[in-house]
Parts: structure tokens; C-alpha cells; sequence
């Protein structure tokens, strides 16, 4: 578990985070969400050590970083993919990392297997792509098998398969009951790996719950049906239209897009009627389309409406 208290980080007048105030759970994955200069990179520095606070603290395990002895055996991080010297071999980074920390050697190539950079892994770091960098990173995160992951943007740069592949690792240390912490900006592949969402914006803590919470706060209950029959299609309408505070309408194709009611107590009120339905489901935001209407006035740097257009 990772607990962050009245986390506060000051540059002279400029405030980059400000009184965070929340926990990372362990069995679960955390999504960490920000707009950029939010404050999401200075927040993980100072959970792992590398920014002093102004004020407040990080715990790892109920303890600060600083104090952990043996720090990999702990928490596992990527912050950085490239902060790796380009002119040594991916596996002699890792074998520096490993002899600093205890850890046998042999990790080294087990790690190397697992994230797919055995082959590489003899191959100058700066030659590596951006996927590549990205996976020794990761391996670099994994080498002491820790309890406790932080990664920032572990998908950058990867193919399709990465991404599964970073997808799976997160999903299945969560569920051995570890802390797993990520940010990403990839909105679709967050909706489907986290769990739980911390969104910050200017510093500031906008949100602090499940993705489930999150979505149904930004999704007033909708639903849409297909109803194939002209007459059934009437009467549904009519019952629904006499509901209070649902509104209905119908598309030129006859699917009813209903406000007010869930596609559970449409679907009720249908084989109540006798109604015939091809299809019935809720209407939910994306949580990209959730993300964007809660950052909007958090956005540091916000593109105008045509190219070439944006705040100065």
C-alpha cells in the first residue's frame, strides 16, 4: 500500500502539487490521471524519493522511501524508459541494479525472458526503440519482485501486443494482492486494465474512486433500445414517455434512446407490455469523454478549435 498525506510540492511561487491526500490499495489496479503539468511525474518522484516534499509525506508500506533498505525488494518503478546509459547492454544495467540490492543474477535473466528482451538484451540500450527501452524498464521494475509497482506511461512506444502484455502483468500482480500504480494517457486502455482512478489537475486532487464510481458519476442513467414491431415500438413509447422524468426519442431507424431510466427497468416495463426488444443496453460516457469533461479547467495547455489556433 501506498499513502500519500497533505503531499505538497512548491518551485519558488509555483505550486506543482498541492495537499494530495490519498491511498494506493494493494489488490488492485490504480490509474494515475492528470492533464499535462498536473503533477502526476512530481507526485511519483516524491513517492519514490527522488523530490523532497514541501510539506506532507509518501509511504510505501508505511514507511518512506529513503528508508527502505534494500528499495528494490520493496517497489519496483519506471519513470523514465530511456534513464538508462547508452553504451551499456540492457542485461549489464540490470546485473548494476541487481548487485545493489542483493539480488541474484540469475533474476537478471528471468526478468529478461519475461518481458521478451533475452535476445536484446547484449545490445547497447541506445540502440533500443522506444517499445525496448520501455520493456527493460519494466524488467528493471520487476527485477527484486516486489510487492509494490509505480509506472509511468509503461505503454509508450509499445505495438498492440505490448500493450496486452502490459495489461495482463498489471492485472495479474493486482490480483496476487500487490499495489500496482500506473499513469497513462491512453484513455481506451486505461478503461480496461484499472480498477480504481486518482485524477489530479493543477496539483490538485479532482477524484479519488473505482472506475465504475467514476463513470456513473459522469453518466446520467440513460439507456437505448431496438424495438423491431411499429406498434410495440408506440406503445413502449408511450408508457415510457408517461414515466416521470424520462424523455424519449426515436431515430429514423426506430431505436429509442431513453433519458431518466436504465436499460433494466426499460427492459421490465417492455415485458411488462408484451413489448418485443432486438436489443437493450445502458449508455455510458467513455471514460475518455469523463476524463475530459473533469480536467477541462485543469488543462494547462488547451489546443484551439482549428489548426494553428490554441491559448497562449
Amino acid at each position: 500500500m501506498i499513502s500519500i498525506r497533505g503531499l505538497t510540492k512548491r518551485y519558488g511561487v509555483t505550486t506543482a502539487v498541492d495537499d494530495l491526500t490519498f491511498d494506493i490499495h494493494a489488490g488492485r489496479v490504480t490509474g494515475f490521471l492528470g492533464p499535462n503539468g498536473a503533477g502526476k511525474s512530481t507526485t511519483m518522484r516524491m513517492i519514490l524519493g527522488l523530490d523532497r516534499p514541501t510539506r506532507g509525506r509518501a509511504l510505501i508500506s508505511g514507511r518512506p522511501y529513503a528508508d527502505l533498505r534494500r528499495p528494490l525488494r520493496a517497489v519496483g518503478a519506471m519513470l523514465d524508459a530511456r534513464a538508462v546509459h547508452p553504451a551499456r547492454s540492457g542485461r549489464a544495467h540490470l546485473v548494476a541494479q541487481a548487485r545493489a540490492n542483493g539480488i541474484r543474477v540469475r533474476r537478471v535473466d528471468e526478468v529478461l525472458e519475461a518481458v521478451g528482451l533475452a535476445e536484446a538484451s547484449r545490445r547497447p540500450a541506445g540502440t533500443y526503440s522506444l517499445g525496448m527501452s520501455g520493456r527493460l524498464g519494466v524488467a528493471g521494475a520487476l527485477l527484486g519482485d516486489p510487492p509494490v509497482l509505480v509506472l509511468d506511461e509503461p505503454v509508450n512506444g509499445l505495438d498492440p501486443d505490448g500493450v496486452q502484455w502490459i495489461r495482463r502483468l498489471v492485472r495479474d500482480h493486482a490480483a496476487q494482492g500487490r499495489t500496482v500504480f500506473l499513469s497513462s494517457h491512453l484513455m481506451s486502455e486505461m478503461q480496461v486494465t484499472a480498477d480504481h482512478l486518482v485524477v489530479i489537475g493543477r496539483g490538485r486532487l479532482l477524484s479519488d474512486s473505482s472506475l465504475a464510481e467514476f463513470l456513473d458519476a459522469a453518466s446520467p442513467v440513460s439507456a437505448r433500445a431496438s424495438v423491431p414491431d411499429p406498434e410495440g415500438r408506440s406503445t413502449l413509447v408511450r408508457c415510457l414517455a408517461a414515466a416521470d422524468g424520462v424523455r424519449v426519442e426515436v431515430s429514423a431507424a426506430g431505436e429509442l434512446s431513453v433519458g431518466g431510466m436504465s436499460a433494466a427497468d426499460v427492459g421490465d416495463l417492455a415485458h411488462h407490455r408484451g413489448v418485443r426488444l432486438h436489443a437493450l443496453s445502458d449508455v455510458r460516457v467513455s471514460l475518455e469523454q469523463a476524463y475530459m469533461d473533469l480536467t477541462a479547467r485543469s488543462v494547462e495547455y488547451a489546443s484551439g478549435g482549428t489548426e494553428g489556433k490554441g491559448r497562449q
